[in-house]
């Protein structure tokens, strides 16, 4: 795989995602490879949702009684699994990056206000 060439086979929704952050970050190789994952499974969850969406949520389980249907479960671990790889991937977000500069800013004026109090003391 060339870098930041999506890995080969990606379905619309992970090719969205490859473009999406590759396109906006610079990745090492590492973290290329983590977010090839990332676009696999959120092209396998968009095909579970698929087989789902015709599927019954409640089936019978083995002793007979309803249980959840057991693409719910696997569909939650996915989801959870991606997250968990984004999150590995440590992005900055816009967001997180303002809260991190007001909460500088703060232990700055904090910091200020110390030093100003002991010196009147």
């Amino acid at each position: 795989m060339a870098l930041n060439q999506p890995p080969a086979g990606l379905g619309s929704q992970g090719s969205c995602l490859w473009e999406e952050i590759a396109g906006a970050f610079e990745l090492r190789a590492d973290e290329l490879r983590v977010l090839g994952d990332a676009c696999r499974e959120v092209d396998l969850i968009e095909r579970m949702e698929e087989a789902l969406r015709d599927a019954p949520l409640v089936v019978t389980g083995s002793q007979g009684q309803p249980v959840a249907s057991p693409l719910v479960q696997e569909l939650r671990q996915h989801r959870s699994l991606v997250s968990r790889l984004l999150a590995a991937l440590k992005l900055p977000d816009e967001e997180g990056q303002e809260r991190h500069d007001a909460q500088a800013r703060s232990a700055h004026a904090r910091h200020a206000a110390v030093i100003r109090w002991r010196g009147s003391a």
